[in-house]
Parts: C-alpha cells; structure tokens; sequence
C-alpha cells in the first residue's frame, strides 16, 4: 500500500493514504491482540472472573470510593464486551458501598483482571468533609478465576456453617419479607462468603458456593507460587496486601501503578473504565517477571 501511495502523482488525492492508515491501525491491533494471548496462557487465565471489592478504614469516604472503583470494572467490562452480574452488595451507611462482589464473564476474563488484585488507593478533596480537605482513601480488591463443580477444589460439606438472615439492601417484594440470604463459612480456612441479591435461598446458597469454590482455588494457587519461591530461595511478597495502584485528584490528577511505574494525567477516563492500558502493561511485566517452572531433575546418563 506503501508503495500504491508513493506512485500517486495528485499531491492533492490523500485517499491512498487515509486507506493505509486504516489498515495500519487495523494490523496494529491484531498485532497487539496476539501478543496479549501470548502472556494469557495460564491455567486459568481463560475462565470468568469473580472480582471482590472492599472499602479500607475511612468511613463514609472509603465507602463511597469501594463505590467509584465498583463502577469502574463494571464500565471496563461493558466497554470490552464482557457481561456483568452482581453477586452481592452490602450498600454504605450513608453513601457508597461496603462491600460488593461480582461476576465478570467472557473470554480471557480472568486472564485480564488478574493483575487489578491488591490495595487501590485514592487522593482527593473529600465531598463528605465541610472544610473541603484532602483525603485519602484504601479499598482492597481481590480477583478469583470462576471454576466448575468438578474441578480439583473438594469442599467436604462437613467443613461449612451455613447460616441464613433476611436481606438488608434494596430488593423485590419477596426479597426483604422472607430469610432469602445465605452466609457460608468455610471453618477450616475461615473464608466466609455471602449473597443476598437472589429471590431464593437456594440460589443465594448456589452463588455462595461458587464464590467459595473460587477463593478457595486461589489459595492453594497462592501455596503453590510460595512454595515454588521458597524452593529458590526467594522471598515473595503477598500481593493482597500490597498497594497496586494510586489515583491522585489532588492537588494534580495522576494514575500510577506502582508495578510497572506506568502513569497517566486522564484520571477521569481511567475512573471511566479505560483500564485496558495498565491491564496490558501488567501482563507484559508479569512476563518479564514470573517466576520460571521448575525444571525436571536432572540425572546422569548411565555409561
């Protein structure tokens, strides 16, 4: 196409070249899409996504922030094509959330959200504060990949408390009148999950289960990347703990995510849901960084 455009004659006709900068743009994309399904070659990395939101101590503010980073993954996941249910939100005091957890689905769901797990952090002129303050604000967000009944994770049924209340947050008529919502501890691990936004019990159970089932698969995907660090001598970090990303209003607008160092000044659009920008750099860091598998061992030939 390069070489259609240099042999046109008229300076004027740009049609050539409006065609190859089409083209290129499209050609770029499928490049740039086949090098994300490169690093998306995990074990799970093709399944659903169960995403888990958390306001950190704060009050009204980390609440209403729970809230903002909640619809951020939901625009993100709309804007990519990726379908979203919410599985259970707990409504703040007075504004935001406490709590919330859904399920993203689609293609690689998982494989791109896996990097958004860990400690988010905001600075801002607090709306709540009549003296106009700054504040900063903590939610934690875990990410599980979804996995079917007959996966390798075995729940003994006799490990669970189930217990069963009446929903608090806004429902139908059947909802707020009858014990709907279900909470499921798991007693070994203490992981306790929960649903409230189903019309019946047994739904809510189903949900709960399927949350459990997926938080309890991380875990022993994170015993095993331990274990695999002690191995070599190496001492890894915990992710969950750890601050990921910072998104500063004041006193200038900036994005930084702590990993790879990449940033961005258009907070607004990442709060928009354009996370698809740090999500691939993520991938590609995470590359350059993983840990290698474990080689076989070695044995010397026999003579």
């Amino acid at each position: 196409m390069i070489e259609l455009c240099s042999e046109i004659d008229d300076i004027n006709d740009t049609s050539g070249l409006d065609e190859l900068n089409k083209e290129f743009s499209t050609l770029a994309k499928r490049v740039d899409e086949a090098e994300m399904a490169t690093y998306l070659t995990g074990e799970y990395d093709g399944n659903d996504a169960i995403i888990s939101i958390h306001p950190g101590a704060g009050g009204t503010e980390s609440c209403d922030w729970a809230q903002m980073l909640m619809r951020m993954f939901t625009r993100w996941a709309e804007t990519e094509g990726f379908s979203v249910k919410q599985l259970d939100i707990l409504p703040g005091d007075l504004a935001g959330i406490k709590s919330a957890t859904l399920q993203i689905s689609g293609d690689y769901a998982y494989g791109f959200l896996q990097g958004e797990r860990g400690v988010h952090r905001l600075v801002r002129i607090s709306p709540f504060d009549s003296n106009s303050r700054r504040h900063t604000s903590f939610s934690s967000v875990d990410v599980w990949p979804e996995v079917d009944n007959d996966t390798e994770v075995e729940i003994n049924p006799d490990d669970l408390r189930i217990d069963t209340f009446r929903s608090a947050g806004a429902g139908g008529q059947h909802v707020n009148t009858t014990d709907s919502a279900v909470r499921v501890t798991h007693i070994p691990t203490k992981i306790v999950t929960s649903c409230q936004n189903e019309r019946s019990q047994h739904a809510n159970k189903t949900v709960c289960m399927k949350i459990l089932r997926a938080r309890l698969l991380q875990r022993m995907l994170e015993e095993q990347e331990e274990e695999l660090a002690k191995l070599k001598g190496e001492k890894k970090d915990n992710a969950w703990g750890s601050q990921i990303r910072s998104y500063v209003l004041q006193p200038y607008t900036m994005v930084k995510d702590h990993r790879t160092n990449n940033e961005t000044a258009n907070v607004d659009k990442v709060l928009d849901g354009e996370l698809s920008f740090f999500m691939r750099d993520y991938l590609t860091w995470k590359r350059k960084n993983e840990q290698p598998k474990p080689s076989a061992v070695y044995k010397k030939p026999e003579k």
